[in-house]
């Protein structure tokens, strides 16, 4: 048995991370990076994008940025075409980027409806399709899909997302269904509120969030680092065991 060091490390990786610009994909990148995987990062944020590749390149890793919005047709293809022309390959895949739009069913209209599939699950599905076929061919690869507590727990004027996210999940399992024999793992993390921009827009004021930390027995929302630190850990060869999981990282909520 290798130590513990080397069963969290990633020397040698090459790891992919969209929505990396900011909030949780860009502690994600520093952590992967810190980890000792080289990058590519992926945001609609250019500058964003450069803060996060100077702080990896400090680090001694190779740091490639690929501005993209995947919200559009072709931008999940590109993204992984890019990828593979710079490395070769890709042995760990964060599917990060997401958008929420705030909205009651009887008010969401499809404009807003198809922007959250296309970012929050087509996306995901075209970028690890593309990637996978080298994943097989060198049978090994980590997926690591950021899903969200809603994917399971109705709240009001979530649908798209929520929808979207439950998606994400049983994409999971279909995923680890047809590639975990070829030594591929593909998980889901699902948080709770976690205090970025998105999670301040949705729960900024205090009468909203009020009612959502009551029911979180540890009684706060997430950080950004506690999601990474559970993505670096479904990223490294510690947790080969683990397929097909849906792994909520919600202080307690659901639980209760």
């Amino acid at each position: 048995m290798s130590n513990f060091f080397d069963r969290f490390s990633l020397s040698g990786k090459k790891s992919l991370v969209t929505g990396a610009s900011k909030g949780i994909g860009e502690v994600i990148a520093k952590v992967l990076a810190e980890a000792g995987s080289d990058l590519v990062i992926v945001g609609r944020d250019k500058k964003g994008l450069n803060n996060t590749q100077h702080f990896v390149k400090k680090l001694g890793r190779d740091c490639l940025i690929i501005s993209s919005d995947l919200s559009q047709k072709e931008g999940p293809e590109k993204v992984a075409r890019r990828a593979l022309d710079y490395y070769g390959t890709i042995d760990v895949l964060i599917n990060n980027a997401g958008v929420t739009l705030l909205d009651s069913i009887l008010s969401t209209n499809i404009e807003d409806w198809e922007k959250v599939q296309a970012t929050n699950l087509r996306a995901p599905f075209m970028i690890a399709k593309i990637l996978a076929p080298k994943m097989i061919e060198q049978r090994s690869g980590k997926i690591v899909n950021i899903s969200s507590l809603a994917s399971e727990y109705a709240l009001e004027n979530h649908i798209a997302y929520s929808v979207s996210k439950s998606g994400l999940n049983m994409m999971t399992k279909a995923m680890t269904a047809e590639w975990t024999r070829y030594n591929i793992q593909i998980n889901s993390v699902c948080p709770t509120v976690v205090m970025t921009s998105m999670g301040e827009l949705a729960w900024g004021d205090p009468e909203k969030s009020a009612p959502m930390l009551a029911k979180i027995p540890l009684g706060r929302f997430g950080q950004p680092s506690e999601i990474a630190d559970l993505v670096l850990f479904l990223s490294s060869n510690a947790s080969d065991f683990i397929c097909g999981q849906s792994i909520f990282i919600d202080g307690g909520f659901s639980v209760m």
